[in-house]
């Protein structure tokens, strides 16, 4: 007997492996599903500008990275003792515009060279909520704590939205051909906005969505939103705000998402890549003994081992941590 509706998921064909690149751009929700990618090492780029939260900031950030764009002292704006891009997360902020363009320009400098080599492209759009900078006539990502005066708020409608990514995703299939994109909407709600605010910018999403999906063969739909609305229909599946989802509902929808878009011949490679960085986490008593080193050494040939099996497994990160 059951006693919840289950969300059914169209199955994929072609799915994603360790010789896939993905790219992850968008909310939250997209930096918790890149950072299980992360996790299990795949070539994963993941908001190479931040989490931004609006369909006009996300296309932004695919324009920025199919020109290459590099940013200059006239793309920054200084307020609240701080240097900040009207493109970027907060995250991208310093104290000095060389540090800050720095920050910018190796990001989205890594994001772009390999940008056109992407398998997959996922997109989580937060919010139809946008808010546009007066002076410079953009929507924003992030407003950086200028005053409410310097901006105009309103609500995309289904046919800007459309009207933009039509044309991005041409571009983006004309550079590459064999790339195949996925939308998601963030369960996430932004509560600011009000219950019912909330509800039409879901269903601003959910409708420009469904028209790209319906128009090009090669966009899908990912239902994290339905998901958590519908099979996680309980506030014990959120976080302490009761707005943000909890770790398990991120966990579930991940297994979702995994199911659908993950190669199933991968996941015993995955399991390993599970139990290695469990030991990677491992934080010994006695660093300088004998035995932590032999442990170090085994998992050296342990990553030597799974890099043999498939060369695109990611451990970058370990390696310039010296392990």
């Amino acid at each position: 007997m059951e006693f919840r509706t289950r969300v059914e998921i169209e199955t994929v064909q072609s799915r994603v492996d360790y010789d896939s690149r993905i790219c992850m751009l968008g909310s939250c929700f997209a930096e918790n599903i890149g950072q299980r990618l992360k996790y299990y090492r795949f070539r994963t780029e993941l908001n190479p500008c931040g989490i931004v939260y609006n369909p006009m900031s996300v296309a932004n950030v695919l324009k920025l990275m199919l020109e290459k764009y590099r940013f200059t002292e006239k793309d920054l704006l200084y307020n609240a003792d701080k240097w900040v891009s009207l493109y970027h997360h907060g995250c991208f902020s310093a104290p000095t515009k060389e540090l800050c363009l720095e920050h910018i320009n190796e990001r989205l400098g890594q994001a772009a060279d390999g940008f056109e080599k992407t398998d997959l492209l996922l997109m989580t759009f937060g919010t139809a909520w946008v808010y546009r900078y007066k002076e410079r006539g953009m929507i924003v990502a992030n407003c950086h704590r200028f005053p409410a005066g310097d901006f105009e708020r309103f609500c995309l409608t289904p046919e800007e939205i459309v009207g933009v990514y039509r044309l991005l995703i041409r571009q983006l299939r004309e550079v590459n051909p064999k790339l195949r994109i996925v939308f998601t909407v963030s369960p996430i709600r932004h509560w600011k906005d009000g219950a019912h605010g909330n509800q039409l910018s879901k269903a601003v999403l959910l409708l420009a969505i469904d028209r790209l999906v319906q128009e090009f063969p090669e966009v899908y739909y990912f239902p994290a939103y339905e998901i958590v609305m519908d099979e996680l229909r309980d506030y014990r599946f959120y976080g302490e705000d009761m707005l943000h989802i909890s770790s398990l509902a991120v966990e579930y929808i991940w297994e979702k998402f995994k199911e659908t878009w993950i190669s199933p011949a991968i996941e015993p490679l995955m399991k390993r890549v599970d139990k290695l960085n469990k030991s990677l986490a491992h934080r010994p008593f006695s660093p300088e003994s004998d035995a932590y080193r032999m442990f170090q050494q085994r998992l050296r040939q342990e990553i030597e081992t799974l890099q043999q099996m498939n060369q695109n497994i990611d451990f970058t990160s370990v390696s310039s941590s010296g392990v």
